[in-house]
C-alpha cells in the first residue's frame, strides 16, 4: 500500500479522536500502534525467542504483620470496569449483574474494600476505571455509598476511546446506523494512557500513596490483601504481577515466558501465538502458569517510566479482528489496536511474579462461570470474600444455545443455582430448566432434544444415592 495512502488513514483517524477530545497522550499512543499496524507488526510472540518462566509461591514468603499492614496503608485500589458483558447479551457495565444474594459484582467489590478499611484501619481508596458506556450506570450505583469516597480523590476515571480501523486501508470506520459503533476501547493496557491523562497518577502520588493494586471488577477473589502489599513493597519491584498454575481451561489462555534475548518476562498472549506455537501454548508442563490480570505497581517507578517514554510506554501490540458491528457478522471487518496492561511487565527492569492460590482468581467471563459463582461452592462471608468450600471448582460447560446469554440462563434458573458442591463436572446439552434445590453430583451430563425440567430437589449424577 503507498505510503501516502497510509498516513491519509493515520491522519483521517487522529483528527477524528481529537474532534471528540480524546487526551493528547491517548492520541500519540494511537498514533504509534497504527504506524506498527501499517509497517505489517502484528505483535506475535515466537515460542523460539521465550523459555519457561518459574516463580516463587506466596505460601513460600514469609511478609511480618508490620510490612504487611504499612505496604496496605499506602496502597490505591483500581478495579477494571469498563467492559459491558456483550458476550454475556448485556448492554450496560457487567458489574452490575446480580451474583449473590441480590448482590451485583460491584456492591461486593464496594463493601470488600470498607471491610478492609475497618480492618486495616487503612483508607485503601477505591477508583473505578471506566469507559465512556459503563461510566454513568457505575456512578449511579455507587451513589447509595456514602462512605466510599476518599476525600481529594475521584471514583472514577475514564478508559480512552479510539476509532475502528477498516481492515483494507486502515482508515476510520463510518457507521451511520450507530456512529457510537465507530469507536472501541483500546484495550486494558490503556490504563497506563488514562492514568497520566486523567492526572490520577499524580493526585494519588501527591496524597502520599506509594502502590496501586489493579484487577478486573469481574474478579472477586481480587482483594488488596495485605499479606500480598506487604511481599510487594519489600521486593522493591517496580512491578508485580500475581500467576496461578494453568489448568485444562486455561490451555488456549495467555501466560508467562521468558524473553531469551534480554531476560525480561513477558506475558504471551493466545492472540499473540503463532499458529505453529498453539501446541507449545496447550502444553501445561511447559508453560505453567497464567496471569492472574492481578497487578502491583509502584507509583513513582510509572511516573519515572512513563516520563521516559514521553507517555507512552511501548506495549506489544494486538490486532484485533472484528466487525464494526459485534452483532452483525455480515458487517464491514474492522481492526481494533489493543494492548495488555499486563504486558508491562517486560517494560520495567527487576518486574516479579508470585504464585497465588486459585481463590485470588475467580473470572466471570461465561455464564459457564457464573453458575459456579451463584452455586454453593462460595460462600459469602461477613467480610464479602468468597470462600471456595470445594477442595476442586467443578467444570461446567452449558449449551451456548440456550444459555449463553444472562437473559436465558437466568430463565433456567429461577429459583436458584442447583448445588455444585458435590459435583465433579456438568455438562449440559439442550433446553433443560432447573427446580428449587437441585443437586448435582460426580459427573453429571444430560441431553435433550426438546425442553425438559429437572425437578424440584433432585439429585442428579454418577454419585447420586
Amino acid at each position: 500500500m503507498p505510503s501516502h495512502v497510509r498516513s491519509k488513514g493515520l491522519d483521517a483517524a487522529v483528527a477524528k479522536m481529537r474532534d471528540a477530545g480524546v487526551d493528547e497522550v491517548a492520541v500519540q499512543t494511537f498514533a504509534h500502534y497504527h504506524r506498527l499496524l501499517e509497517h505489517g507488526e502484528t505483535g506475535m510472540i515466537a515460542e523460539s525467542t521465550i523459555e519457561p518462566l518459574d516463580m516463587e509461591s506466596l505460601v513460600d514468603v514469609e511478609v511480618s504483620e508490620e510490612d504487611a499492614l504499612a505496604a496496605v496503608r499506602a496502597t490505591a485500589v483500581i478495579k477494571l470496569n469498563g467492559g459491558l458483558g456483550t458476550s454475556m447479551g448485556m448492554d450496560r457495565a457487567k458489574s452490575l449483574l446480580c451474583v449473590r444474594r441480590g448482590l451485583s459484582f460491584l456492591d461486593i467489590i464496594v463493601r470488600q474494600v470498607l471491610h478492609l478499611r475497618e480492618r486495616y484501619d487503612a483508607t485503601l481508596p477505591l477508583v473505578f476505571m471506566n469507559s465512556f458506556r459503563t461510566s454513568q450506570d457505575t456512578l449511579d450505583a455507587l451513589g447509595r455509598y456514602t462512605d466510599l469516597p476518599v476525600e481529594g480523590l475521584p471514583l472514577e476515571f475514564l478508559q480512552n476511546k479510539e476509532p475502528k480501523l477498516l481492515a483494507e486501508g486502515l482508515t476510520p470506520v463510518v457507521w451511520p446506523k450507530d456512529p457510537t459503533l465507530e469507536w472501541c476501547p483500546p484495550g486494558h493496557g490503556d490504563i497506563y494512557t488514562a492514568l497520566q491523562g486523567s492526572g490520577l497518577l499524580v493526585q494519588l502520588i501527591e496524597a502520599g500513596y506509594r502502590y496501586v493494586f489493579v484487577s478486573n471488577s469481574d474478579n472477586l477473589g481480587a482483594i488488596p490483601d495485605a499479606r500480598v502489599a506487604g511481599w510487594f513493597a519489600a521486593s522493591g519491584a517496580p512491578f508485580a504481577i500475581e500467576a496461578v498454575r494453568r489448568t485444562a481451561s486455561d490451555r488456549k489462555g495467555g501466560h508467562f515466558a521468558r524473553r531469551k534475548s534480554d531476560g525480561r518476562i513477558v506475558l504471551r498472549e493466545s492472540a499473540q501465538t503463532l499458529e505453529e506455537d498453539k501446541e507449545a501454548l496447550a502444553d501445561l508442563d511447559r508453560h505453567r502458569f497464567t496471569s492472574t490480570n492481578n497487578l502491583w505497581f509502584d507509583l513513582h517507578a510509572m511516573r519515572d517510566v512513563l516520563a521516559q517514554r514521553r507517555g507512552i510506554l511501548g506495549l506489544p501490540l494486538i490486532r484485533n479482528v472484528k466487525t464494526v458491528d459485534p452483532a452483525d457478522p455480515t458487517s464491514p471487518e474492522v481492526v481494533q489496536i489493543e494492548t495488555a496492561m499486563g504486558a508491562a511487565i517486560e517494560v520495567f527492569e527487576g518486574a516479579r511474579t508470585i504464585e497465588v492460590g486459585r481463590d485470588r482468581f475467580v473470572p466471570v467471563k461465561t455464564t459457564n462461570d457464573l453458575l459456579v459463582l451463584r452455586s454453593d461452592v462460595y460462600d459469602l462471608g461477613e467480610d464479602f470474600v468468597l470462600d471456595q468450600t470445594t477442595e476442586a471448582v467443578p467444570f461446567v460447560d452449558l449449551d451456548s444455545e440456550h444459555y449463553k446469554f444472562v437473559g436465558e440462563f437466568d430463565k433456567r434458573f429461577p429459583e436458584g443455582a442447583p448445588s455444585l458442591r458435590e459435583a465433579s463436572s456438568v455438562r449440559i446439552d439442550g433446553d433443560w430448566t432447573f427446580g428449587r434445590g437441585v443437586r448435582l453430583t460426580g459427573d453429571v451430563a444430560l441431553e435433550a432434544d426438546s425442553a425438559q425440567r429437572v425437578e424440584a430437589g433432585a439429585v442428579l449424577g454418577d454419585g447420586a444415592p
